[in-house]
């Protein structure tokens, strides 16, 4: 590949290297030269520019990152078309990411024209959610660069995505006296919400003393589970505890006791007849990331855990909170009434192209009655649907939801008239509300009820917000105190507006759910979501 500068005379064939514009001539960077564009840059007085010219044995850009990102992509990864020398891969399906690092390590070692990123190893992924990318530093590079990269793989596909599957899970709790029924039955939440991803579901809840032989028994009568969960009244400290001993008296087999990640330290991964079996530290009572996430997830994408998979986990394994701020107050926002909901559904979905992307099916149903429904799963009341574009057919895909519809006749401003329309719908008695966006159908209802719950607790919090790895997602809290700010908002400008508004009062809620970062915008991600 030559580099460098060109006579326009002798510039046609070539790839401009920089964005050329020569009085009305625009050449745009990376774009082929024709002759046509000769004629006319030479006529606007331009006599040379700096343009890159492909030899033989060379390939463009975009056809290695295409080769290179359909031999990366293994089960459960689908790509996207590539577009200027980059090819990104996404989920197909909800499951754990499975990275080969050393394939990886391999390709990115082959020569400095090839890149490749991809998430955390062993991270859970939702369908439609970025995995990983592709990118062809220069314009071109000799194809034998490509042949070597790819030799390198030894037909395996380095990045993949075990599916989850929809498992029997039987919970053991153990019993001591001062345990509370209501302790339990919260475990019991918590420990369904984890499994709702992978569609696994809680079949057995068993609760027996904090005993080695009735719990033996009751671990040893769980033959239908597929994984088996005990939740101990007292941590496990030593393999010759109450726990290990009962999974040792039922005929079962002990992994490994301990793991380097705080919280979760306490964990005893083991199994019987084939199923995996996971005493659970104290730490997974609450919905908070710890350790047992990390087991379990991979156990419900039917991945084995090890002694040396444990042991592996300690770089990245300390996920303690950093005190960033001091401890809220005395809850005082939600004494009057719970917070509102609206959900923003009036866009034109230009980056779609024809079709609205709000009314396209996503799991048998139109994208929009997700976001909704997730709104009413929480305890978001009154939840408002604020329309625009196509607002019948938007209001035909929600029909028979308990909703409040809400014309925005000037949906085409820009977002922030929604916004405002769906502020001036709300009750006076609500002190603030759960802002959704209707192209984010993998959000939850648990999502929305935590910022509520954070609200509650945060007597001079003006918003709330997810965050996943730091970075801010949606859906958005907003308290009412930050309505009349609503007013200022023009054309696109929306809750992030209202965020800087609000400064230092802005909570962050660290959550490990892809969903809050996840909207689909392009065919290429609604493919990608869809599998």
């Amino acid at each position: 590949m030559k580099f460098g500068p060109v006579a326009v005379a002798e510039a046609a064939g070539c790839i401009a290297a920089h964005s050329v514009r020569a009085g009305a001539v625009i050449v745009r960077k990376g774009a082929a030269i024709t002759p046509e564009d000769v004629t006319r840059l030479a006529e606007a007085g331009l006599s040379e520019l700096i343009a890159v010219r492909l030899e033989s044995g060379d390939i463009g850009e975009n056809e290695a990152a295409t080769r290179l990102a359909a031999a990366l992509a293994g089960r459960g990864v689908v790509t996207e078309t590539a577009f200027t020398g980059r090819v990104n891969l996404f989920a197909a399906a909800a499951g754990v990411l499975t990275i080969d690092a050393g394939a990886i390590g391999g390709l990115n070692r082959v020569d400095e024209a090839i890149t490749v990123a991809t998430l955390p190893q062993m991270k859970p992924v939702v369908a439609g959610e970025m995995v990983g990318t592709v990118k062809i530093i220069p314009y071109g590079l000799p194809a034998v660069l490509v042949e070597q990269a790819l030799a390198g793989f030894e037909g395996a596909k380095p990045v993949a995505v075990a599916p989850y599957r929809p498992l029997r899970v039987a919970v053991v709790s153990t019993l001591l006296p001062g345990l509370k029924d209501s302790v339990v039955d919260k475990t019991l939440r918590v420990m369904a919400e984890r499994l709702a991803p992978a569609k696994a579901t809680i079949t057995a809840d068993l609760r027996v003393p904090h005993q080695e032989a009735p719990l033996a028994e009751a671990i040893a009568a769980q033959a239908a589970a597929d994984l088996v969960v005990v939740f101990g009244a007292s941590a496990i400290t030593d393999r010759r505890d109450v726990i290990p001993q009962a999974l040792l008296g039922a005929g079962g087999r002990i992994e490994h006791l301990g793991m380097p990640v705080d919280p979760g330290n306490l964990l005893l991964i083991g199994e019987l007849a084939g199923r995996p079996v996971i005493g659970a530290p104290g730490c997974a009572r609450s919905p908070k990331e710890n350790g047992f996430d990390w087991v379990l997830q991979r156990c419900l994408a039917g991945i084995p855990v090890t002694r040396a998979d444990i042991q592996a986990m300690g770089v990245g394994g300390l996920l303690m909170e950093i005190v960033s701020r001091p401890q809220p107050r005395a809850p005082t926002h939600l004494e009057a009434a719970p917070v509102a909901g609206i959900v923003l559904a009036a866009g034109r979905s230009t980056r779609m192209g024809q079709a609205n992307k709000l009314l396209q099916t996503v799991r048998g149903k139109p994208m929009v009655r997700h976001a909704v429904e997730a709104q009413l799963a929480s305890r978001a009341r009154p939840v408002i649907v604020v329309t625009g574009h196509q607002h019948e057919e938007i209001a035909a895909a929600l029909a028979g939801l308990d909703v409040g519809l809400v014309h925005n006749p000037a949906f085409a401003s820009g977002l922030a008239s929604s916004v405002k329309a769906g502020l001036a719908a709300l009750p006076e008695s609500a002190p603030g509300v759960v802002v959704s966006l209707g192209d984010m159908p993998n959000v939850t209802g648990g999502v929305i009820d935590r910022l509520a719950q954070v609200f509650a607790e945060s007597a001079d919090a003006l918003a709330v917000v997810p965050t996943l790895l730091g970075r801010r997602g949606n859906p958005v809290l907003l308290a009412r105190a930050l309505f009349a700010d609503v007013e200022a908002l023009a054309g696109d400008e929306g809750a992030r507006r209202l965020l800087d508004a609000a400064g230092e009062a802005i909570v962050e809620v660290p959550l490990d759910d892809p969903a809050i970062a996840l909207d689909v915008d392009t065919p290429e991600a609604l493919a990608a979501l869809e599998g």
